[in-house]
């Protein structure tokens, strides 16, 4: 059962929106309604925007310690919850109770770390020219700030935005996806009653364009972060650059998958085959452009076949469950699309390539092999269970088709070659390279993108650094 009572946070208040509007929440594995999301209106936003104004006033104001005090007792929280969140953010997105519980540790983490990291928002003192001034650099909240999060990893999106902001001193208002909403209002509901005081956090739901707008027009907020599509975060960038607001922007990507020759072939494919069917390939940094050494090429593929046959896919609160739907029936269209485009231009279908019939938006993990560069699924993120592979002969040939895109977020190389490794971390274009591996985000590593894939970054200090303005005070006394 969904246990999870949405409504929006306004002013330190759980209410319902002021108009009574509401949207219904479907269960992507089953398709049923399950809830109703509550739309926000404009006069709710405007509260929202002066509560966040008159929250950061009240919340600069407390020491990196103090805030880290409240974001440790929000995190503990959090874990003590896992299990009835974790059912939450399942029901309502569709992966398996194993991945949501793990992506709800990483936001524990996240928000654990940040708590310190907050605490190290150093400045510094300059040497002066003058023996009698001193230059002080200080760091300080940039202001109020806002976060729009996509409904792919609910928590973790939602959890980096807010934890990133608190510790830094500014507040936050979050518009989560209207898809997920259950897994951000049980997240925030941890901050409240761990204390975080009234305006420092607000939540909304409703039209994204209403409330992009409004918001964004807004002069109280000084900061934007995006975790979205590419087209949407282009239209963001110009609604902000009206009032010159800080932005960062986690976009699209189409990550390139180069296996050569030489990779040590079980652990490649058992990473590569997790890695890829992980959310239903409904990941930014999801492998989704597969090119293999011609040498290695039969052996691969016939791995990979194998190893997705052996997925279970099913609704996520099963036992055993490996793969869960997409997440709207949208998408199931998009996906016959890119799939009869690929058959279209020459490639081979192994395995999968159509809607499962159950209820619920299941799409068969599908597999194929002798993808034209030219084709739909190698231009465009597929952000679905597809695999494109496609052979190729020498280092030089796949690094240029693997950078012959505008998206620069994730990149992979296989190779037992430490050269070749080296060299292709420094050659591709990507944000986050996986070497040997396909884990590329911790709560204390940055993480972003490069081009149309966004720029700057989440995690790390540097995470911390998006939400600080710097400030130089020179002095002197005589």
């Amino acid at each position: 059962m969904y246990e999870e009572n949405l409504q929006l946070l306004i002013n330190g208040q759980w209410r319902q929106g002021s108009e009574g509007n509401t949207l219904p929440l479907q269960n992507p594995a089953t398709g049923e309604v399950i809830g109703e999301v509550p739309c926000a209106s404009a006069s709710d936003l405007e509260e929202a925007l002066q509560a966040a104004q008159q929250g950061f006033e009240t919340w600069k104001e407390l020491s990196a310690h103090e805030r880290a005090n409240y974001l440790n007792r929000a995190a503990d929280l959090l874990e003590q919850r896992i299990q009835t969140l974790a059912s939450v953010l399942t029901q309502e997105n569709g992966k398996s109770l194993r991945e949501a519980k793990g992506e709800l540790q990483f936001c524990a983490d996240a928000i654990r770390w940040y708590a310190e990291e907050g605490k190290r928002a150093y400045g510094r003192i300059i040497p002066s020219r003058n023996r009698t001034v001193r230059h002080t650099v200080l760091r300080e909240p940039v202001g109020p700030a806002l976060g729009f999060a996509a409904w792919n990893f609910p928590g973790g999106n939602v959890a980096l935005k807010v934890a990133g902001a608190l510790a830094a001193g500014c507040s936050i208002i979050v518009k989560p996806s209207n898809e997920t909403p259950g897994t951000a209002v049980g997240i925030i509901r941890c901050l409240q009653d761990a204390g975080v005081p009234a305006g420092v956090i607000g939540l909304v739901f409703g039209d994204p364009a209403s409330i992009s707008s409004q918001l964004i027009a807004s002069p109280i907020p000084k900061k934007l972060s995006l975790t979205g599509s590419t087209p949407v975060g282009k239209q963001l960038q110009k609604m902000a650059s009206d009032s010159l607001k800080r932005c960062t922007m986690e976009l699209g990507g189409h990550a390139p998958v180069l296996v050569f020759a030489d990779a040590e072939l079980d652990r490649t494919l058992d990473r590569l085959v997790a890695a890829k069917f992980r959310n239903a390939g409904q990941v930014c940094t999801s492998p989704t452009r597969f090119y293999v050494h011609r040498s290695l090429y039969e052996a691969f593929i016939q791995g990979f076949v194998k190893r997705t046959e052996q997925l279970v896919v099913g609704n996520g609160l099963e036992d055993g469950v490996t793969m869960g739907p997409l997440i709207t029936e949208r998408r199931l269209g998009n996906m016959a699309e890119m799939v009869a485009d690929a058959l279209n231009r020459g490639a081979k279908l192994l395995t999968g390539g159509q809607r499962l019939e159950r209820p619920g938006f299941f799409y068969a993990p599908t597999v194929l092999r002798d993808v034209s560069d030219e084709a739909l699924i190698m231009n465009d993120e597929p952000f679905g269970p597809l695999v494109a592979i496609t052979p190729f002969n020498s280092y030089e040939e796949v690094v240029q088709r693997a950078n012959s895109l505008p998206y620069a977020l994730a990149a992979y190389v296989f190779t037992q070659d430490a050269q070749t490794a080296r060299q292709a971390s420094d050659d591709l274009e990507a944000g986050v390279i996986g070497v040997n591996q396909t884990s590329v985000h911790e709560a204390e590593t940055p993480f972003g993108g490069f081009n149309e894939s966004g720029y700057g970054l989440e995690s790390g200090q540097e995470g911390l650094d998006a939400y600080l303005r710097t400030k130089v005070v020179t002095d002197t006394f005589v």
